[in-house]
């Protein structure tokens, strides 16, 4: 079965990744009872062979299954099936997406405008130094690391450095939820046009116009969240 080169029904048939139709499809399998509560996942190696796409994108698959609460690792056993509906809060390493979204509206929308008022040439320099190498990249597993960095270096433009640490203490589970946000296929994109309105803002020292593309920005992943979680079966 090669999920390598899926794509989804509907108006203009879209694209999707690897890793979305593999989480797809064993999504869709626990949810059937093909992998019943309880039950041991093939390995990466297995599930790999099967589907005809890289452990990379398995383990990135897996991921997705334990943001959503239906799977746990068992380091040295295994994958196992925990429960056949996802949960309404993922979580995300350490964090669940509550703890992620409250954080961050109360964090990155005020450094946004701070941004606006206080970066550097380099700051800016950096800024758009990334969308451009986000827009251009190719592989998803780097576009999520550049996509991290893009929103520290947001936090780090606003001058005051405890909002870059903040960032930074979050990074590993920004860089999972972003991840598993790119199920979507369209939110890559929209994920892109949002920095590069972001971005505009700060160049123009518009401090308010800032503030309102980050929360923007923010309520857009509170969407995607829902419409992945909420996804029928």
């Amino acid at each position: 079965m090669n999920l390598s080169d899926s794509r989804t029904a509907g108006p203009g048939v879209q694209r999707v990744s690897a890793m979305e139709a593999v989480l797809a499809h064993l999504r869709d399998a626990i949810a059937r009872g093909e992998y019943a509560v309880g039950a041991k996942l093939p390995s990466e190696a297995a599930l790999g062979k099967e589907f005809e796409v890289s452990r990379s994108v398995v383990r990135e698959a897996l991921r997705g299954l334990q943001a959503l609460g239906l799977t746990v690792s068992r380091t040295g056993k295994g994958t196992f099936v925990v429960a056949d509906e996802p949960v309404d809060n993922p979580r995300f390493g350490s964090y669940s997406a509550r703890d992620l979204l409250e954080v961050r509206r109360h964090v990155e929308i005020p450094a946004a405008g701070y941004a606006a008022l206080r970066h550097t040439a380099d700051d800016l320099g950096l800024l758009t130094d990334l969308l451009e190498r986000m827009a251009r990249e190719t592989d998803d597993t780097a576009w999520v690391a550049l996509d991290s960095l893009f929103h520290i270096t947001v936090a780090q433009a606003s001058g005051n450095p405890v909002f870059g640490k903040v960032i930074e203490e979050i990074r590993d589970a920004l860089a999972r939820q972003s991840a598993f946000l790119n199920q979507r296929g369209d939110r890559r994109a929209e994920s892109d046009a949002e920095h590069r309105r972001l971005v505009d803002a700060i160049a123009g020292g518009q401090q308010d116009a800032a503030t309102e593309a980050m929360a923007h920005h923010l309520a857009n992943v509170e969407h995607a969240l829902s419409d992945i979680v909420g996804r029928p079966r």
